[in-house]
This record gives structure tokens, sequence and C-alpha cells, in this order.
């Protein structure tokens, strides 16, 4: 479901877009909003809705843990990406669901022509942490179908 403009975007992104994200503006290419859904210490699992504009996504990263750990992506309005270092990007609609196993390189983000948003869900564990990586290329992203 490709969205271009922002003011029709806000009105299907039922989770809202929130505030820029500008505490992890240096790991993104582009734009990025981020509203939190719950409040850090009030569960073991931080649940958060991030927006990105169009062309907007984040660097490659892994999330790492001893046990447990990784992400979950419950994607919730407009159209994007995802790719594990090695393998095909994914397209990313509504309503797709993505499980991010730890020690998994990846990236996700917007469609060149669209907005996107998804809950992230930081997947609990012992010793976790995220390892920011190098930025998705324009190259690479613009080999995207």
């Amino acid at each position: 479901m490709e969205i271009q403009e922002k003011e029709e975007f806000e009105q299907v992104n039922m989770f809202g877009i929130g505030t820029p994200n500008t505490g992890f503006a240096r790991y993104f290419t582009g734009n990025s909003y981020l509203n939190p859904l719950t409040k850090p210490g009030e569960s073991s699992v931080f649940l958060a809705n991030v927006t990105f504009e169009p062309g907007c996504r984040n660097n490659w990263h892994i999330h790492h843990a001893d046990e447990g750990g990784g992400q979950i992506l419950v994607c919730t309005a407009g159209s994007g990406w995802y790719q594990e270092e090695g393998k095909d990007a994914v397209s990313l609609e509504p309503g797709t669901v993505i499980t991010i196993p730890a020690e998994v390189k990846h990236w996700h983000g917007a469609k060149a022509d669209s907005w996107f948003s998804h809950i992230a869900v930081e997947v609990p564990g012992t010793n976790t942490g995220n390892e920011w990586c190098e930025p998705v290329t324009d190259r690479e992203y613009e080999k995207l179908p």
C-alpha cells in the first residue's frame, strides 16, 4: 500500500508518527519518527511505532544476545523493505510480521515512493545489545524493485 503524501499516511497510521527520531538519526538515511507504545521499565517488552519517510532506511545492524533477544517487526502502514545480509529484500506491507533472530545482520525501512510504519518489538534476552553497522548505500537501495 504505497502512500506518498504525509497527510494521507497520517490518516492510516493508527499508532501515530510520534516525534522526530533524533536520538538515533545518525543510524538512518532520511528522516524517521518514533512513537513509544510502552514505557521503559513498565514491562520486559519495549514496543515502539517507527515511521520512515519515503526512501528512509536504517543502517545495517545486529541485535546481539547471549540467549533470547532479537526483534519482531509488525508492519502497520505504508510500504517498506526488510533485508538480511546475503538474502534478497522482502517487501513489507500492512499485516506483514518479520521475526529477526539475534545475531542476524539486517536493515529495514520505507520504499522509495512510500511512507512506512512498523511496530518494533525488542525481544527480551540475556546480555542484549544493538550493534549499528554501515549505512545501506544508495547503490544497494536503488537496486531494489
